[in-house]
């Protein structure tokens, strides 16, 4: 298979999953496309800023995608051109996981992390404890890579 014509059935997949995908979950989850941001109800200039959809747009690509171009052709020579079409899935998954997750925020208390959301103490807690549980993770995993090192 070219590569271009790789490229036309993304382009189709991704663009017909917008549409359709898109409005299946505008409708399942009673979203109002009119409806007002934090950003436009909240504004203060500091942390809630509205910005151009052009530029949101693209902040979320980046943060979603944007580390395709470069690491697509390098897992493309490695293993081949089917493990990175494979890949495409993952940018619905995190599209619905971001879009599910700004919702979850909007509608919790209108409130950003950057000024803090209102979780109460139960549930800020909680977060606590799972942070130092996946650091204490983390830090056993790379005092085991060194010992494992040093033996070798």
């Amino acid at each position: 298979m070219s590569g271009i014509l790789m490229m036309v059935i993304a382009i189709v997949v991704l663009g017909g999953a917008y549409l359709l995908y898109g409005r299946y979950l505008q409708n399942k989850w009673g979203i109002d496309p009119k409806a007002k941001t934090p950003a436009y109800e909240l504004e203060d200039r500091v942390d809630y800023v509205p910005a151009d959809t052009n530029v949101v747009f693209g902040h979320q690509f980046a943060s979603i995608a944007g580390a395709g171009p470069i690491n697509g052709p390098i897992q493309a020579a490695i293993f081949g051109w089917l493990p990175v079409l494979l890949w495409i899935p993952m940018v619905f998954m995190m599209a619905v996981t971001f879009t599910a997750l700004g919702m979850t925020i909007t509608k919790l208390s209108g409130a950003l992390f950057t000024t803090g959301l209102d979780m109460g103490n139960t549930l800020q807690l909680i977060f606590a404890i799972l942070l130092l549980i996946l650091g204490v993770l983390v830090a056993i995993q790379g005092v085991k890579k060194l010992f494992e090192k040093q033996k070798a």
